[in-house]
């Protein structure tokens, strides 16, 4: 996993607010942000984003 690629996805997930919106600013599809994501988060060992099927929100340790 490149950390700063994923630093930078987390980053625009965060600025967004949206997984797919994110996606779209990063020229990327919405599966590779999500797998990027799901790596970083396994990487630090905690859940960075609260997420459900219409919302997304920074945990405290995404803050």
């Amino acid at each position: 996993m490149d950390r700063l690629k994923a630093m930078q996805v987390f980053v625009r997930i965060a600025e967004q607010g949206s997984l797919t919106r994110a996606a779209d600013v990063l020229g990327s599809s919405l599966p590779a942000v999500v797998r990027t994501l799901a790596a970083l988060e396994a990487h630090l060992g905690v859940r960075l984003f609260q997420r459900s099927t219409r919302r997304i929100a920074l945990t405290e340790d995404g803050r």
